[in-house]
């Protein structure tokens, strides 16, 4: 199962960037869905279910420098 979460500003503007969670069984590599889930056993290879979470991180910007810049 794979779900993408967009940016989203948090708290004193701080920026929650965009990235995705790809859940899968950890004995086999299987997509599960989101059913799948709350079972014990794998649907694919039959072993108990134990999750591998994979998480990416998208940058979209990079925020304003503040300071002093040496030159």
């Amino acid at each position: 199962m794979k779900k993408r979460h967009e940016a989203k500003i948090v708290g004193d503007g701080a920026v929650e960037p965009a990235h995705s969670v790809e859940i899968v069984c950890a004995a086999c590599g299987f997509d599960l869905d989101e059913n799948e889930l709350s079972a014990d056993i794998c649907s694919d290879c039959g072993a108990a279910l134990s999750l591998k979470e994979s998480v990416t991180i998208e940058v979209t910007s990079i925020p304003p420098m503040q300071g002093k810049t040496l030159e």
